[in-house]
């Protein structure tokens, strides 16, 4: 959580007057949290956001805790409540999976979140990081689906002190600062009103523990970056820009702490044939302008890769669309497809024979001819 100087105030985070009711103010949270939950928005700076928007629904849903911001701001927060209690008591759960997202995608626990599974007499003792990878697929891979392995750089527990950050023979010590709770209270005062603040300890940064003699691989730090091969299933008829959730396959945690979540995004490249609208694929047939007249049949790719023949009807108008139903994209775990559109471009010819032209005059004198006997000039 930010220091009081740098937060913004709770009411203009969320959006909502001074006097907004509790249906106001968790109404306007419904919406942000479903702009910005990491579940749904992966751009840089959404999780924060997120965070933001959470911890100002905490603070204004609360009566007691209203009143105390009400008159103090942010001093009467943090100088009252530690970070866990401002999130401790709001239902968090329940707005969440109303809104599909069942609950905190990164690890299914607000104080997962906020606090990096903090366990432990208050100690830091904190989960992996979430990672992001970017997996680029045709349009074709996306229909049929598939499983490839991509290369991931993340941080893994050292084998050596496996996981501890001491030297092999070694232990760590309790930190004699906070006494191994990894936090520390700060008392002040301001005028009749003292406060009470919270923070994490300095001397051990949270971890409640202190390295005499720290493992030389990893210098102390439990982890060491590695670059790992990581099997990643693709189902058919994935869409552009969803994510696919590897559980623990992300940064590693602090020991007795589980490692972060690998979210794949799958991003579906342009492509020269189709263009595809939901579970539907466009493309467009090429029909010559004696074929569009008389009729005829004509071959289609379709996105498995098998073409199939189409039959244009006799006097075919440009722009026509055929519907090949079943030939789109597939449902992800259901046996149903989408179609596939077919836009008749009709192409007309810039170069005629001489006989051509013949013939076009001839085609043209008949139907003017009968056009004049079906009265086509009456007014």
């Amino acid at each position: 959580m930010s220091s009081t100087s740098e937060k913004r105030d709770y009411y203009e985070v969320l959006g909502v007057p001074k006097d907004a009711t509790k249906d106001q103010i968790k109404a306007s949270y419904r919406k942000l949290a479903m702009q910005y939950h990491p579940d749904r928005n992966k751009s840089p700076g959404a999780e924060e956001k997120f965070k933001e928007v959470s911890e100002a629904y905490a603070v204004l849903s609360d009566d007691a805790k209203r009143a105390q911001y009400d008159r103090f701001g942010h001093e009467g927060i943090q100088g009252r409540y530690s970070a866990e209690d401002i999130f401790r008591s709001t239902n968090f759960d329940e707005i969440l999976r109303d809104l599909g997202f069942g609950g905190f995608g990164f690890s299914g626990n607000i104080f997962d979140m906020f606090f990096g599974n903090m366990t432990g007499s208050g100690r830091g003792i904190r989960r992996g990081s979430d990672l992001r990878y970017d997996l680029d697929l045709t349009l074709e891979q996306a229909a049929s689906g598939l499983t490839t392995e991509i290369d991931v750089p993340r941080t893994e527990r050292c084998q050596t002190c496996k996981g501890t950050g001491a030297r092999p023979g070694s232990n760590p010590r309790v930190c004699t600062e906070c006494g191994g709770r990894g936090q520390v209270q700060r008392v002040s005062s301001s005028g009749f009103a003292q406060f009470v603040r919270v923070e994490t300890c300095r001397a051990c940064r949270g971890r409640g523990q202190v390295l005499d003699n720290p493992c030389r691989d990893c210098k102390g730090r439990g982890v060491m970056q590695k670059t790992r091969k990581i099997s990643v299933k693709v189902p058919a008829g994935i869409e552009n820009e969803s994510s696919l959730r590897l559980r623990s396959e992300g940064d590693a945690g602090d020991t007795g702490a589980p490692s972060g979540d690998l979210y794949v995004v799958c991003r579906i490249l342009p492509n020269d044939t189709f263009t595809r609208r939901d579970k539907d694929l466009y493309c467009d047939a090429n029909v010559s302008f004696a074929d569009a007249i008389l009729g005829t049949t004509i071959s289609v790719p379709t996105i498995d890769g098998r073409p199939v023949q189409v039959t244009v009807p006799a006097g075919t108008q440009p722009e026509t669309v055929l519907k090949l139903k079943g030939k789109g994209m597939p449902t992800i775990g259901s046996s149903t497809r989408g179609n596939q559109l077919v836009r008749i471009k009709i192409e007309t010819p810039s170069k005629l024979t001489d006989q051509q032209r013949e013939l076009l005059k001839r085609f043209k004198e008949i139907e003017d001819e009968n056009n004049k006997k079906k009265g086509f000039f009456k007014f």
